[in-house]
């Protein structure tokens, strides 16, 4: 069973999910500057670190980040190498929603490479939409910019 709950940042298993992350966005994007993030970075006010758990091990994250009233941004989702393709983001997705309904939140929106087809696929199946810019994102030719209103 997979479970998703929200989690302290500061711990080894987000590092190294987030350098995970990091890892997958230098391969889609040789090229293209990076922020890298770490467990300090994402344990600022108005980030929450939601975790899924495979059987107690750390199996995938994601944050989420307080926008506007009624608005948050789904951001860095990742699910560990050793744990693809076993319902892992899907779940973490479905968290991050609950999540993020039971906050008050009425949207979710989020940013996605072009060249990562794999999150494209997951967060289209789940219901998000093509949409414009946000928050301080501007047009780019290697992003997609996704949203949901959540139920």
């Amino acid at each position: 069973m997979i479970a998703v709950q929200e989690e302290s940042p500061r711990q080894e298993a987000v590092a190294d999910l987030l350098r995970q992350s990091d890892a997958v966005a230098a391969r889609l994007y040789p090229d293209m500057p990076r922020r890298a993030l770490n467990p300090e970075t994402v344990g600022a006010p108005g980030i929450r670190l939601l975790m899924a758990r495979l059987e107690g091990a750390a199996a995938g994250c994601c944050l989420l980040l307080d926008h506007e009233e009624g608005i948050a941004e789904l951001k860095r989702m990742i699910v560990g190498e050793g744990f693809r393709g076993r319902g892992v983001g899907i779940a973490l997705l479905h968290g991050a929603e609950a999540a993020a309904r039971a906050s008050g939140i009425r949207a979710l929106r989020l940013e996605v490479g072009i060249r990562n087809t794999e999150g494209q696929a997951l967060y289209r199946r789940a219901g998000y939409g093509e949409r414009g810019p946000f928050g301080t994102y501007r047009p780019s030719p290697i992003s997609l910019f996704l949203g949901k209103t959540l139920a």
